[in-house]
């Protein structure tokens, strides 16, 4: 028999948005947050590189919404990108008065740092490198004691309970595989990005696109799907990648260079090694095409084991010797820009659903993200949402009948995850062409049923609804970059190159809509 809960506010995933939404939902309403491992299982517990915000008397938010908009290639919404970098400073001195501690220098001053397509020093550190594990353990200390929240591990959310395009709640499989649903007035996706989806990833390795196939299953509008964000510097060791090499040592000096030594950046543009994470990215790309092996000469960065002690650790533990200097690198899959259309308070196209974190698409970050507006965006908008839904009564919502189904299941042959991955990174990569984009969906068409909804989440295990919902999504960022024939920040298309755009001239790119899924 399938087990019931009831409660005011559901919500998926356990990352930096979702643990800030919780908290500030807890004063009003019983919150559960369900999470399919750990809870401190996330991009936002992995993120180096730190939160930026204009605090410092030299800076301005203004400075931040430039530099925003153009690592974005001006495909932002410059409303979202004006909340964000307005409300940032004011919500990171709130965490500080209830705790949170950053980087301090020796007079107690907030070390700020410097990141790529940053005109100034505005990133703020905790832990030298650890900034997303710091917020994340600051928030969970908070939730710890509080009876508002529950906190569910180890539970997989299979699908969005929707009925005439109202969500009313969510079916989980625990790791017994027991079903249970889930009735909510209001249920929130903060369920992460897609990394997962490509061989080189910075990301957790339980990030793999869920968000988006439950969100698609569910009706709701996807939007820029095709801008992937491929990080440039994730460590390189015997030809897998170890982790990630944050954008902030790079910001402290640190140099892409050949294994000759030359400089790989000169001349490519004027920020040089320092400049939007998709220019960098491709560079490497075409180099190590080309036969090249790169490196991130670190050997100016005085202290560097202090400054960096994540990243120390990282690299002694796969060999590397730090006291030569060079760190062995190679672009991977680090961030989605697109996800699940939502306006400023997360309300996405299916009534009292909504979407935060790196799952939603505010268009806050446009065709790519700026270094460290990710924790920030999750803070930001996490609020506004909780601010929105704070004062909505709860009273009671009627719980649709349950309808029976005529699933005409059909058995489902299934990749590996690894043959996903290969696919993806191959043809939907740092660069891509209509005629690989093709041959990605076509493989991917195999295994999926696009057209009628014959999947059913009770009659398969975790790992079939896993690889079903990779392929989804995979399919969903497919079919996006096919639609898009330009070049624009994490979407490079060898066929429409973009070198001699004026994005300052060119603002207002359709964005690209998946069609909406019927069942």
């Amino acid at each position: 028999m399938t087990k019931k809960h009831i409660t005011d506010v559901v919500i998926i995933g356990s990352g930096i948005a979702a643990l800030v939404a919780a908290e500030c939902l807890s004063y009003h309403k019983n919150v559960i947050v369900i999470t399919k491992s750990k809870k401190e299982n996330s991009n936002s517990s992995r993120a180096q590189g730190g939160v930026a915000a204009a605090i410092a008397r030299n800076d301005h938010w203004s400075n931040h919404f430039t530099d925003t908009m153009v690592a974005g290639n001006f495909h932002n919404d410059e409303d979202a990108v004006e909340t964000l970098v307005q409300r940032g400073p004011e919500l990171l001195r709130a965490l500080i008065d209830r705790g949170m501690c950053f980087d301090k220098d020796e007079k107690g001053r907030i070390v700020l740092g410097q990141e790529g397509a940053h005109s100034m020093r505005r990133i703020l550190h905790a832990g030298g490198d650890a900034t997303g594990k710091a917020l994340v353990n600051f928030m969970l200390n908070r939730l710890r004691t509080n009876q508002k929240v529950k906190i569910i591990e180890n539970t997989l959310v299979v699908d969005l309970l929707v009925d005439e395009n109202r969500c009313f709640g969510i079916k989980v499989k625990t790791n017994s595989r027991r079903t249970e649903t889930i009735y909510s007035r209001d249920t929130i996706l903060a369920a992460g990005g897609s990394g997962g989806l490509y061989s080189f990833t910075s990301n957790d390795p339980t990030v793999t696109g869920d968000g988006i196939s439950l969100a698609y299953r569910a009706g709701a509008n996807l939007v820029d799907l095709e801008f992937v964000q491929f990080h440039p510097t994730l460590l390189y060791v015997s030809g897998e990648v170890k982790g990630l090499i944050s954008e902030a040592v790079r910001g402290e000096g640190a140099v892409l260079i050949t294994k000759n030594g030359s400089r790989l950046m000169s001349g490519v543009h004027p920020q040089e090694d320092l400049a939007p994470r998709d220019i960098v990215a491709r560079e490497i790309n075409r180099a190590v095409l080309n036969g090249e092996q790169i490196f991130l000469d670190i050997s100016m960065i005085k202290d560097f084991k202090k400054r960096f002690p994540t990243i120390t650790g990282l690299c002694e533990e796969n060999g590397i010797d730090l006291t030569v200097g060079k760190i062995p690198v190679v672009p991977g899959a680090h961030f989605h820009m697109g996800g699940v259309e939502v306006n400023q308070q997360g309300q996405t196209s299916v009534e009292h659903l909504y979407a935060i974190g790196e799952v939603a698409c505010t268009g806050v970050h446009g065709a790519n993200r700026l270094a460290s507006n990710s924790l920030l965006e999750g803070i930001v908008f996490a609020t506004e949402l909780a601010e929105h839904l704070a004062f909505e009564r709860s009273e009671d919502f009627e719980i649709p009948m349950n309808r029976s189904e005529d699933k005409a299941c059909k058995e489902l042959h299934l990749p590996e995850k690894e043959e996903i991955k290969a696919v993806m990174m191959k043809y939907v990569g740092i660069v891509r062409d209509e005629a690989g984009l093709k041959i990605a969906r076509d493989w991917l068409e195999q295994y999926l049923s696009i057209e009628d909804n014959n999947f059913d989440p009770e009659t398969l295990t975790h790992e079939q609804i896993g690889v079903y919902n990779m392929l989804q999504a995979a399919w969903l960022i497919t079919t996006s970059a096919l639609m898009r024939d330009e070049s624009r920040g994490g979407h490079y298309r060898s066929d429409f190159p973009a070198e001699k755009i004026d994005w300052t001239k060119n603002k207002i790119i359709r964005n690209c809509h998946v069609p909406a899924h019927t069942a």
